[in-house]
């Protein structure tokens, strides 16, 4: 029962909003005319931390989920280089994927031990890749109404 509950636990840290908005609250209403704009004093685009949390999320997801991970280069890798999706498209299918990524994540923790260590992971367990996603989410969730606030699109 009790890694029921801890499960639990884990499943409303990578999905649900506590002390922070969760991926859908941070993203509702979004006009993506905005996902390009560069605003003095930030260092990316709405759709730079966008890609950047899916490409990070995917990452974690297949190192937890295959030996055959390949490891990407700092931060070349993890960040796009141009601060606009190049379409109304692009932008969608990287919401979907982070979506998409996300109930993967939840459904490799509902059939494992998050405290037993993945050999082919550096022996490293899901609930510490779990919580690391939750916390660089929940960062860059927290920058991403940041921006919004100083593109005036936040409610």
């Amino acid at each position: 029962m009790k890694k029921d509950a801890l499960k639990a636990e884990l499943v409303g840290i990578v999905t649900a909003s506590g002390a922070h908005v969760n991926f859908d609250k941070a993203l509702k209403g979004f006009p993506l005319e905005d996902a390009g704009r560069l605003v003095d004093g930030a260092p990316y685009s709405a759709w730079q931390l966008l890609e950047h949390m899916r490409i990070a999320q995917a990452d974690i997801l297949e190192y937890v989920s295959t030996p055959k991970y390949r490891g990407k280069t700092w931060p070349e890798d993890y960040w796009p280089k141009k601060p606009a999706p190049d379409s109304k498209q692009a932008w969608l299918k990287s919401v979907r994927s982070f979506r998409s990524d996300q109930k993967k994540v939840v459904a490799i923790l509902e059939k494992s031990d998050p405290l037993k260590p993945i050999p082919f992971a550096n022996n490293k367990t899901l609930l510490k890749e779990l919580l690391l996603i939750a916390d660089h989410n929940a960062y860059h969730l927290g920058e991403f109404v940041l921006l919004r606030k100083l593109l005036g699109n936040w409610k």
